[in-house]
Formats: C-alpha cells, structure tokens, sequence
C-alpha cells in the first residue's frame, strides 16, 4: 500500500513537471521574440521614453529658425563696424527667403544681420512691419533655404504640448516645452491679436522665435513674455501670435510693405445688463458706441454716442474685438450697412470706411 500511494505521488510529480516544462517550452520563444522585437512589456520603458521624445519635431523646424542680430552704426563713422544693439530670433517661411520676426526685434536696427543654424551668415532688408500685430517681414538671398513646416488648418488647442526654439541671451538656439495655457487671450496690445498663451520659457532673445507642435509644424510666433513687478520672466505666462494671423499679415507686408485697415472711427463697449434693460431686450447682443472721433467716418455716417451697433455688413456683432476686427479687414473707401439702435429704435445706416494711419514707434 505504501508502494502504492509513493507511485501514484510520483507520477503526479512527473506529470506536474511535464506540464510545466511544456509551458515553458511554449512561453520562451514567444517571449524572446517579442523582446526582440520591442513589442514586450520588457521594453515599455523603451517605447514609452521613445514616444515622449519631439527629436523628430526639433529636426523638422529647427533648421529654419534663424538668429537675428541687429545693429546700431556711427553715423559719424560709417565705415566703423556696427555695435550690437540688439538679438532676436525669426523663422524662414519660404524657399524665396521671407523671415518673419516681432516688430520690436528690428525696428531701431541700422544693420541686421541673419545667422542660420548651418552657419551661413546675410544681411537683411526689412520688407514690412506691422506695429499693430508686432510682425516684421524680412528677407535674404540663399540657395537651398530650409523652411518651417506649415499647416494652417490645424489650430492649436488649450493642452497641446508645444515647443518655443529661439536664441535666449545669445546662448544659442535653445528649445524649451510646455502646453498652450489659453487661446484667444487679447487686451495686451491693439486689440486685433488673440494671442497663444504658453508656459513654455520665452526669454530675451526668443522674440520672433518658432512655438511648434509635436509634429514640428508651426504654430505661433514667440512675442513676449509677460512681465510681473518689472525685471524677470513670466512665471509661466508667455505668448505667441497664432501662425495663421501672422501668416496672412506676413502676405500683405510682402504684397504692400505694410498692412491697410479700415477704420471707422469709434471706440466702444460690448451691450450690459443696464442696457439690455433699458431697451427692454434681454437677449441684446452689440457694442455700445462711447466715443466719436468727430471728422471720422463714424461721425460723417451721422452715428452718435449711446447707438448700439448690432449689425455690420448683415452680421451679427456679440462683441467689441469682432466689429474692431471687421472695420480693420474692410478695404479704406468701401460702403458698408450697419444696423444700429437709437433710442429703441432699429435702423441701416450707410458708412463710407476710412483708413486707419499707421504708427512707427
């Protein structure tokens, strides 16, 4: 009996060991393949730090983001090399050599001068600018230029993670990370910008700079970095103007050498509480006019202060930045129809648009 049962708990142990080593047999090649291969859990770490890496993004755009120098020349002695009065950054945005910079880069530049990341050196020429969106237009003569991947029709979106390259206190180009913060954040200048803001690092030298995606396209141009208490950085709180605004800026500086905008000659606010109950319409949308510029073309329309413009060319005005933003696309010249309402009452009424003057300063 004892020999019995020593058999029969033998055998299970034979069999035990038999199916073991048969999983094993079967488990180890699938194992070594796909360690091999990089498609284990073995290799996660692997993959996941190769996923997080934007080397491919930083290759495609970094080429085309330039250094700008530019100088101030003794005009007593033009023939003593420039002084360095300032730095800055641009990107190439084509192959016929069109840079596009912050206005604030070159604006009391005598000389400026483009080093490019290959280590090709040029003078350049100042094409446009357009003080109202910060935006200079600049261009160089090379062969074989490298230019910024562009696609307009990708917007970004609040959490994206994005990249800033730029030349920050000269150290050379420098990429630094993080996300698009906000959209659409205005009030920092003219009111025709709605600025990316991003916590990615953009210090002096990055102005005019390229914020790119992780797929390397281009989606802003590094502008500035607000400014807590006077000196220092932004404490995360940094913009860009989006890519598509700045490139269709950067079409009528090259077409015109600088940015024609109607103007109507009004300042106003967006339509309050008070007003909606004073109209007895609750469900008012527009912008009250609070000032009139008296030989504007406002003024000239018969349009008055208190009027609430709720209309512009047929459409529908919710807000002040979307009516300054449709007098400024109007060409100078150009007869629109607004709807307005005085005292309760709605009416058209016909406006010759002027042109707003440009200011250098």
């Amino acid at each position: 009996m004892i020999i019995k049962n020593s058999f029969i708990y033998l055998s299970k142990a034979v069999v035990f060991g038999f199916i073991i080593a048969a999983i094993f047999l079967f488990v180890l090649p699938v194992l070594t393949d796909r360690t091999t291969s990089g498609s284990s859990f073995f290799s996660n770490d692997v993959n996941e730090a190769h996923e997080m890496s934007f080397t491919k993004a930083v290759r495609r755009a970094a080429p085309a983001v330039v250094n700008i120098y530019t100088l101030t020349v003794d005009k007593d002695n033009p023939l003593k090399p420039g002084s360095l009065q300032g730095l800055g950054a641009g990107v190439i945005m084509s192959k016929e050599g069109y840079i596009l910079t912050n206005y604030h880069v070159v604006k009391k530049a005598d000389e400026i001068v483009i080093a490019l990341q290959d280590g090709r050196q040029f003078t350049s020429e100042i094409v446009g600018s357009d003080p109202e969106t910060d935006l200079s237009v600049l261009k160089i003569e090379g062969d074989n230029l490298p230019v910024a991947p562009l696609n307009l029709n990708q917007p970004a979106q609040v959490g994206d993670v994005v990249l800033a390259i730029g030349n920050p206190y000269n150290l050379g180009q420098t990429i630094t990370q993080g996300i698009i913060s906000a959209t659409g954040r205005n009030g920092l200048s003219s009111g025709y910008l709605d600025f990316l803001q991003t916590d990615a690092a953009i210090n002096a030298g990055n102005s005019g700079g390229a914020l790119i995606n992780t797929q390397g396209y281009l989606i802003g141009i590094n502008t500035a970095a607000f400014q807590v208490g006077g000196e220092g950085g932004g404490h995360g709180i940094n913009f860009a103007i989006p890519i598509k605004l700045a490139h269709s800026i950067m079409g009528k500086l090259i077409k015109n050498g600088r940015v024609i905008r109607g103007a109507l000659g009004i300042s106003g606010e967006a339509v309050g509480p008070v007003m909606t109950q004073l109209l007895n319409k609750p469900n008012l949308t527009g912008v009250v006019i609070t000032g009139i510029d008296t030989s504007g073309p406002a003024a000239k329309a018969g349009l008055k202060t208190r009027d609430v413009i709720t209309r512009f060319k047929g459409e529908n005005i919710p807000g002040v930045e979307m009516l300054m933003d449709r007098i400024a696309e109007t060409p100078p010249n150009q007869e629109v129809t607004m709807t307005i309402i005085r005292e309760g009452k709605s009416f058209d009424v016909p406006v010759i648009i002027g042109q707003k003057p440009v200011s250098y300063n």
